[in-house]
């Protein structure tokens, strides 16, 4: 069966955004052409981010650049504060032991966005930090932090800021200038609507500059940013480019460029999925922070997670997604990024939900 995909990630990808990457490949290796492609696709990434820094396309799935954030940054003793309000927040300590940083967990309640006051009143004390990570959209729970207000509030304590923005951008506005973010990681298969399997890094002046400057060789090749520095220069990659993934990308970037409403048209399908689930009764999760690219809704008495979210594959056709961890057969989340963004997709995945509650009962 062919679904609809309204799932927080991966999202439906746009028959133009197929085609491209079934062009005919060139040796990205070789091709000098290839390389002022990839080049020119960075640079429209950064447009799109309102920023001069460098974007770096990865090829590896958004977490690469997760991992690859931290691998780059972090030396052996390096003290890291991590804002944990979700899983994914939480996650990122893992990644800064791994590269022998010593995580500071800022515990935060899950159902609330990162309260900017309480952080002011903690960093006062406690801001003795080589870098921070922030998540923007913490996609198990759809809960969006005011990234770009945090890092502008770590930055007055000289912190520097590593921003997950893997779920929210290109679904919610995004100003890596103003908000002096100095890695910023996003992924292909969320609101831009390209396959799986490319993560990409805008790195700020200072980030490059601590990177070059450590005491100790970065522990990783592939999860290394720096290697990608003076790759126009050299007409040289660190690995072999998947060509056909970068050409979908560079597809689906025209697409965003093209969508002069992007922005207004999230906030708006995120509204009526929002009020309609109140309006039926259902809880959402979260008492803030309601992400315009994912709704999580709390499962209601008596039904399961699985129960409802295979009826809705089976006989709606349509795909949505639960959650893990702590929300584990606990929240159900409707993806609304995207492809997925529209009235017509979103109308017809609630009113299937409603319909199984109502079918149930």
């Amino acid at each position: 069966m062919k679904y609809k995909i309204m799932t927080p990630g991966p999202t439906m990808v746009r028959e133009n955004v197929r085609l491209a990457r079934s062009l005919e490949c060139t040796n990205p290796d070789l091709d000098e052409e290839f390389v002022d492609f990839y080049k020119e696709t960075c640079r429209l990434l950064s447009d799109c981010l309102h920023t001069p820094n460098e974007t770096y396309i990865l090829g590896g799935e958004g977490i690469l650049g997760l991992e690859a954030a931290c691998a780059s940054l972090t030396e052996h003793g390096d003290k890291v504060l991590v804002l944990d309000n979700g899983i994914y927040g939480n996650g990122f300590a893992d990644f800064v032991s791994m590269y022998g940083g010593v995580p500071t967990l800022y515990t935060a309640p899950y159902d609330e966005a990162i309260d900017l006051v309480k952080l002011r009143e903690y960093l006062v004390d406690n801001h003795d930090f080589k870098y921070a990570t922030i998540v923007h959209c913490d996609t198990p729970s759809g809960m969006l932090n005011p990234a770009e207000d945090i890092s502008i509030l770590l930055h007055e304590y000289n912190i520097m800021t590593v921003v997950d923005s893997v779920s929210a951008m290109f679904g919610e506005p995004l100003d890596v200038s103003r908000g002096k973010f100095d890695i910023v990681c996003g992924g292909s298969q969320k609101a831009l609507s390209a396959p799986p399997g490319l993560t990409f890094v805008n790195v700020s002046p200072q980030a490059m500059k601590t990177m070059e400057e450590r005491n100790t060789p970065i522990a990783s090749f592939y999860a290394n940013i720096l290697v990608f520095k003076n790759y126009y220069e050299e007409k040289w990659f660190p690995y072999t480019m998947p060509i056909s993934d970068i050409y979908g990308l560079r597809a689906a970037i025209d697409n965003f460029v093209n969508d002069t409403d992007c922005y207004e048209r999230h906030a708006k399908v995120a509204k009526y999925t929002r009020n309609r689930l109140i309006e039926s009764g259902l809880k959402l999760y979260g008492k803030n922070g309601y992400s315009n690219t994912v709704t999580a809704v709390c499962v209601p008495d008596g039904f399961g997670a699985n129960e409802i979210l295979r009826t809705l594959r089976e006989k709606y056709g349509i795909m949505i997604a639960g959650s893990f961890g702590v929300f584990e057969n606990k929240l159900l989340r409707i993806g609304h990024m995207g492809e997925g963004a529209n009235m017509d997709d979103v109308t017809r995945t609630v009113d299937a939900l409603l319909e199984i509650i109502g079918q149930t009962n």
